[in-house]
Order: C-alpha cells, then sequence, then structure tokens
C-alpha cells in the first residue's frame, strides 16, 4: 500500500518501521514541529522524524494539519490509507476521508476501555490485568471509531507505565500490519464501539505524581509504577522533594508486627536495611527506590546508609 504514516513520539517509531520492513510504501511521514530543548534551546527532531529521515522518507511538520494548504499538500501523495499512531492533532473530516481505506489508528488500549491521551499509565493506575491494542478505522470522535483488530497482552505485577510502553508498542506495530493485510483482503469487518466502561484516560500532569498518603498502600503502589518513568510520585521530605521509584506493599502480619499503634498517614512507622515502612490510609507502604534533589536514583539501602531515617518521620504532600 501507498501509506502517509502519522505520528510522533517513541511509541509510533515501531510502527513506521514495521511498515517499511513489510514493503508498504511509505510515501510521507507527518509529525509534530521541532521543538527546541535544554538550556541551549537546541531545535529536537521528533522520534518519528529521526526514523523517516533514516529510511529516506519525505517529512512534512504542519503547525496545524487541518489549514486547506496542508490538506491540499497531504492529496498530493495519492496515498491508499493514512495510518496514525499518537501523532498529536486532531484530524478533520477531509483527511479522514481522504484516503479509500481512510485512516487507521493505532490505540494503546482495549476500545472502548481508556479512550484518551494516557491509555497505557491509567491501565497500571486502575490496577489492570490486561490491557492490550487496538487498531480502528478513525472517525471525528475522539478514540470513538470501529474497531478493527485486538491484541491482548497481559501486566505483571510489578509493570510499569514504561515497560508496558514498550510492549504495547511493539504490539502495536504487529497488529497494523496484520490489519492492512485484512483490510486489503477484505477479511476484516469493522465494529462498532459501546460506551466506554472506564474514566476518560487524561493526559498526565507532574501534580498528578504528588502522593496522598491517605489513599491505601495499593493505590499508592500503583501510582508510583504508572507514572514511572514519567512524570513520577513523589512526596515531601524535610522541605525537599522526594520521588519514590518503587515501593512494594506490606502484607497484613507483616504490618501488624511493625507497627504498634495506628500512625497518621504519610508517617514512618518502621526503618529497616533495605527500605522504610510508611502508614497509609490503609495499609503500609515500605519504599525501595528512591531519589532526591541532585541525586541519581538509589535504592533505598543506600540512601539510608547517608541519610538516616527514623520512626514518626513525617511525609506530607508537597
Amino acid at each position: 500500500m501507498r501509506v502517509i504514516f502519522m505520528g510522533t513520539p517513541d511509541f509510533s517509531v515501531g510502527t513506521l518501521e514495521a511498515l517499511v520492513e513489510a514493503g508498504h510504501q511509505v510515501v510521507l511521514t507527518v509529525t509534530q514541529p521541532d521543538k527546541p530543548k535544554g538550556r541551549g534551546g537546541k531545535m529536537q527532531y521528533t522520534p518519528v522524524k529521526e526514523t523517516a529521515l533514516k529510511y529516506g522518507i519525505p517529512v512534512f511538520q504542519p503547525k496545524k494539519v487541518r489549514e486547506p494548504d496542508c490538506i491540499a499538500e497531504l492529496r498530493k501523495y495519492e496515498a491508499d490509507v493514512m495510518v496514525v499512531i499518537a501523532f498529536g492533532q486532531i484530524l478533520p473530516k477531509e483527511i479522514l476521508q481522504m484516503t479509500p481505506y481512510g485512516c487507521v489508528n493505532v490505540h494503546a488500549s482495549l476500545l472502548p476501555r481508556y479512550r484518551g491521551a494516557a491509555p497505557i499509565q491509567w491501565a497500571v493506575i486502575d490496577g489492570e490485568k490486561v490491557s492490550g491494542v487496538t487498531t480502528m478505522q478513525m472517525d471525528e470522535g475522539l478514540d470513538t471509531g470501529d474497531m478493527l483488530l485486538k491484541a491482548e497482552v497481559v501486566l505483571d505485577e510489578k509493570e510499569t507505565g514504561g515497560s508496558l510502553h514498550d510492549k504495547l508498542a511493539r504490539t502495536g506495530a504487529e497488529l497494523l500490519i496484520e490489519t492492512l493485510k485484512a483490510l486489503e483482503d477484505q477479511t476484516v469487518t469493522p465494529k462498532k464501539q459501546g460506551e466506554s466502561p472506564t474514566a476518560y484516560a487524561r493526559m498526565l500532569d507532574k501534580e498528578l505524581g504528588n502522593i496522598d498518603w491517605s489513599r491505601t498502600a495499593e493505590a499508592i503502589e500503583r501510582l508510583i509504577r504508572g507514572l514511572n518513568p514519567w512524570p513520577s510520585a513523589y512526596t515531601n521530605w524535610n522541605g525537599k522533594i522526594m520521588k519514590i521509584w518503587e515501593a512494594q506493599v506490606v502484607s497484613s502480619k507483616e504490618a501488624v508486627s511493625k507497627m504498634k499503634s495506628m500512625a497518621e498517614p504519610g508517617t514512618v512507622v518502621s526503618v529497616e536495611k533495605d527500605g522504610f515502612l510508611i502508614q497509609t490510609g490503609d495499609g503500609i507502604l515500605k519504599v525501595t527506590k528512591l531519589q532526591i534533589p541532585g541525586k541519581k536514583k538509589m535504592e533505598a539501602a543506600a540512601f539510608l546508609r547517608g541519610y538516616p531515617m527514623e520512626a514518626g518521620t513525617v511525609f506530607k504532600n508537597s
């Protein structure tokens, strides 16, 4: 097929590579404009642009793809299909209906679950056991198009937002190639989506990582994993921001042996060689990996050797 590929971040790269390796003719890559990064403000290519240039694929970076001149530019390529994966702009009807096979989207959830901008992280935060990828025929709604194919991915007990991201990126690339073949062979029947059983997977922000110690130990532990590597979960420790990268829920029997009386949420109830235990609104959380300002990530054991922690220390919302 002649393909126009639309995508921007790392999550999109594997699918672009898969298209090329499968023998499809990617005639154009559309991605977000370059942005300045770092103190020097040097312009940085998007991951998709870097990949496209590596393969010698033309790159188009419109500020607003819905502008008439942008739409006219896309028409010039006479593509059979548009593949869209984490592009970052809403597509108008003129683009959605431009090619014979329309716009095929790769979405990182089992639709209609987790429509929205951050389905990967919210699946971890919410404690889902299974996630996956859905290919769909895009319409003018937000992730509401007819579903084509699905592939499930089981979450590990210690799954993070980052590890699930990588799994779904690989799965999505494979599913997209399968979907295009099914469209060509007319062996797939689009299915309507019902109402979503989950909340809209809203975009992540740094404030989301501010740990509320009144929540349950299980919920906080999932939050820590879901926001790893970005934007990370954090708390206030002696007036400084402490990022928490890994923690584990202490079992009920262990909890009883570690504490003499119920403490206020956020209070350290015990300190061990390999971590410290914090009372939550329900249960106890053991912090095992963390980071403080000016330092790299470190095991809690290493932190405790340099920064003594005592029972009774209170962590607060930042």
